[in-house]
């Protein structure tokens, strides 16, 4: 009985023992959660969605500096940003969960589909930058929307739809640095930035009117274009008010008969003193004009020199300025200019006239090296012409970009170092670069074998095209770099020009993407004219990119891959659906003639891979939809181009 007691006592022990880890575990799971708790009521008001399909409650968000949640940022265990970008995200934003995490810096939000007003991100006051760029926000943004965000130093809330006037407290936040507001339907005048260290202010494609604050008259002037009202430096001068009409005189009073014979008297007095006053003057003046030339004709008679009348003559002063003090002034004032500009271009040969390396398995060569080799031109494209020279004894290719003049300095720099921790297969990389405001030189390694545009449109024999495993090789690789530059790169456009002609094919016909990630960089005008993501349907319906642009230009290559018909879109300014290639196969298809889609030259087929040519078909239509809706992300296209060429169709 001893022994049932003692094994009782155990099991009684055993069973407090762990009610009181289970309560621990409890306390610890409580005390890690309410930033868990704030992250999940924040999902919460975004509605269903599966890209944060990794926001678990069991898992914490953060692990050190390493996120376990999707878009969640991490320092040291605590969240300290968000970074929800192209996630097709919708709903509400709730402000008030976010504001429960203290250490929240940095929120991103770009991209997505987030409607209605602005929301009240004045509660997050430690907020160091925002970004809101490429959503639906509309109405009236307050006044006083930004009051008390003195950590502010970027606000991005480009391509939305607000209206009425730029809030005064953006122009005061004493930190900001850099703020787009293009894109909107902002009206009245822009408010006067008065902050110390504001390098960039975009207001571009608005409805602003009135002069353009002195405090801003450096920046670009495309920041400020598609205003209609506005003017001043650095647009066109503001138009001169109309001169102001004379004050009208006043009112006629007459006099009492007393006064005015009074008036009449004094008014008679002054005359007559200035009469005298004038009279002395002029005596005065004719005595002081005697002595001068009683002394002049001594003087001349005993001068020899002033005896010859002809003499008298050549000796008469001028009051103008002599030909020589004129000649004198102007060279010094030219060689003071061109000191000047001496000095100015002096200074801009010290600071940018060398190129800058982005990796360190490259040989290093300077600008004068290259500008020494021998060149070869190998075309001009959309943004510049491309040489082919030799350096150090390897093939390089050098492209030269003439539109990338709205882009300061360090914001060029920091791009390119951004593009040059790109690495991957299917990405050709920027070797170096050479930054000058009139032009930029990116150079990279030249590949022998082409375009993928020369393979499938040179001239060759029939039946000497691309065979089918070759092309399927290409449409993987072209696609597996794309979702890898989705996955670097918070853009909306990671690449923003995918073409034929920008896949370069390696000796194993392994694709390079080139003249990726070029949009932020790129002339705001000229990118809208010829870049391919500006071809778009969307665009052209909208006015808007998406992050599925850039899939609507990889289905474009991909049906260009099964046809070996060139699309004409590339040739057009704008979209034009009778010229775009998805329209063509999709009536073929429509009119049961697919089997007369399928490029002739094509070799190497059979009956397997006549169904992956049907499903990949199928796949670049999906890209290319018109509805973003119905349109497949890059990670679905990658992964169905995966299973078809693995053979799991």
């Amino acid at each position: 009985m001893g022994a049932h007691v003692a094994g009782h006592a155990r099991d009684i022990k055993t069973t407090a023992f762990l009610f009181l880890l289970s309560l621990a575990t409890t306390f610890l799971a409580t005390a890690a959660s309410p930033q868990s708790d704030a992250l999940l009521k924040f999902k919460a008001g975004l509605g269903d969605n599966d890209a944060l399909g990794t926001w678990d409650p069991a898992v914490d968000p953060c692990n050190n500096d390493r996120s376990n949640w999707a878009g969640v940022l991490c320092s040291a265990g605590a969240v300290w940003g968000l970074q929800l970008e192209h996630m097709q995200l919708s709903g509400v934003v709730d402000v008030d969960a976010l504001a429960a995490i203290n250490n929240i810096r940095t929120l991103s939000l770009m991209d997505n589909r987030l409607d209605g007003p602005l929301p009240e991100v004045k509660k997050l006051g430690k907020l160091k930058t925002l970004f809101l760029s490429n959503n639906y926000f509309s109405g009236e943004i307050p006044a006083g929307a930004f009051d008390g965000m003195g950590s502010l130093k970027t606000l991005h809330l480009a391509n939305n739809d607000f209206t009425g006037r730029i809030p005064a407290s953006i122009a005061v936040l004493p930190k900001l640095t850099m703020v787009r507001l293009d894109g909107n339907q902002f009206e009245g005048r822009i408010p006067d930035f008065q902050q110390k260290f504001l390098r960039a202010v975009n207001v571009a494609n608005n409805e602003l009117e009135g002069p353009i604050p002195k405090s801003l008259s450096h920046m670009n002037p495309n920041s400020f274009s598609g205003n209609k009202g506005l003017c001043g430096a650095p647009l066109q001068p503001c138009a001169a008010p109309p001169p102001s009409l004379p004050p009208p005189p006043p009112p006629f009073s007459f006099l009492p008969a007393a006064e005015a014979k009074l008036t009449n008297l004094t008014l008679e007095i002054i005359i007559g003193l200035l009469i005298l006053v004038i009279i002395l003057i002029a005596t005065i003046l004719c005595l002081i004009l005697l002595h001068h030339r009683r002394r002049r004709r001594t003087h001349h008679s005993d001068n020899p020199l002033t005896r010859n009348p002809s003499s008298v003559t050549a000796t008469k002063v001028t009051l103008t300025t002599p030909p020589a003090v004129r000649f004198v002034q102007r060279e010094a004032s030219h060689l003071s200019t061109a000191s000047a500009k001496r000095a100015e271009q002096q200074a801009n040969n010290n600071n940018s006239n060398r190129l800058l390396f982005l990796r360190d398995d490259v040989e290093r060569f300077d600008l004068q090296d290259l500008l020494r080799a021998s060149a070869e031109v190998l075309g001009s494209g959309t943004f510049g012409a491309s040489y082919k020279a030799g350096v150090v004894g390897q093939a390089m290719v050098v492209k030269r970009y003439r539109h990338m003049n709205n882009v300061g300095r360090e914001e060029f720099h920091e791009h390119m170092r951004r593009v040059g921790r790109l690495k991957h297969p299917n990405l050709l990389p920027v070797e170096a670069y050479y930054y000058r405001k009139e032009e930029k030189l990116l150079v990279s390694k030249f590949v022998e074998h082409g375009s993928l545009a020369s393979h499938l449109h040179g001239k060759h024999s029939s039946g000497q095209g691309l065979d089918w495993p070759t092309r399927v090789k290409i449409i993987r690789g072209i696609a597996k770099g794309l979702a890898y530059l989705y996955e670097e790169l918070p853009l909306t456009l990671p690449h923003g020009h995918l073409k034929s002609s920008n896949v370069l094919l390696s000796d194993a016909f392994e694709p390079m993407l080139t003249d990726y990630a070029l949009r932020p960089v790129v002339n705001a005008d000229h990118a809208h004219k010829l870049m391919i993501a500006y071809k778009s349907p969307e665009y052209a319906q909208h006015g808007k990119t998406s992050n599925r642009t850039d899939v609507w230009s990889l289905g474009i290559v991909v049906l260009e891959i099964l046809t070996g018909k060139y699309p004409e879109n590339y040739l057009t300014q704008g979209y034009d659906g009778k010229a775009d290639l998805g329209t063509w196969v999709n009536d073929m298809v429509k009119e049961k003639k697919t089997g007369e889609v399928f490029d002739r030259d094509m070799a190497g087929t059979n009956k397997d891979s006549k169904s992956q040519m049907i499903h990949l078909l199928q796949l670049a239509l999906s890209c290319c939809e018109e509805d973003l809706e119905r349109r497949v992300g890059v990670k679905e296209a990658v992964e169905r181009i995966e299973q078809y060429v693995d053979g799991g169709v």
